[in-house]
């Protein structure tokens, strides 16, 4: 190559990658976790964002209505760097921890909040302190709740057309004789 070919480029300023960041603020937040507000900020500023380029990237796929699912997890590494994963599907989801769920409407064009499911210890801690969880937190309590009676389950199935009762989820029932079989067993080796 010659001279005149080769264009001088500006160097470009290197920057640090996730992990150095991650383990500066670790440093200098004495290993403290971020506050959920702080976490809840962070989430924020880049959700939309990610949430409109799923949808777009999920019209392409489906021809119909489909299911946004964005899964929160926390870096094994690095307690204090959450990540949101956003993806589509067709059919809705089971509800889980670290999950909120939308369902997009196609013929719509509208995008409508289904579920949120926080973390487990959250919702421990939530379920076993409804009763002074501030007004602001009431719609997270209730879907907490929702989650654990199994409304949301049967919402989930519902939205799938799935019948709400079917066999592979009903507990066995053992007949008398089973049962009595078990008892014999538990004393036999007890």
């Amino acid at each position: 190559m010659n001279a005149s070919a080769m264009k001088k480029r500006p160097l470009k300023k290197k920057r640090e990658n996730v992990g150095k960041i991650a383990r500066d603020l670790l440093l200098k937040q004495d290993n403290k976790a971020p506050t959920a507000n702080e976490a809840m900020s962070e989430q924020l500023s880049e959700y939309d964002k990610n949430i409109y380029e799923c949808i777009a990237e999920n019209k392409k796929k489906f021809q119909s209505d489909f299911y946004l699912i964005v899964l929160t997890k926390k870096e094994r590494v690095a307690k204090n760097i959450l990540r949101s994963y956003f993806f589509g599907r067709l059919s809705c989801p089971t509800p889980d921890y670290d999950q909120v769920v939308y369902k997009y409407d196609i013929t719509k064009d509208k995008i409508s909040f289904l579920w949120v499911v926080p973390d487990r210890e959250t919702c421990k801690h939530m379920i076993k302190n409804k009763h002074v969880i501030p007004p602001g937190e009431w719609e997270l309590l209730s879907n907490v709740l929702k989650y654990q009676d199994g409304s949301l389950f049967r919402l989930a199935k519902e939205l799938n057309g799935e019948e709400e009762e079917t066999d592979l989820l009903r507990p066995k029932k053992q007949t008398q004789f089973e049962s009595a079989d078990i008892y014999k067993t538990k004393e036999i080796n007890g």
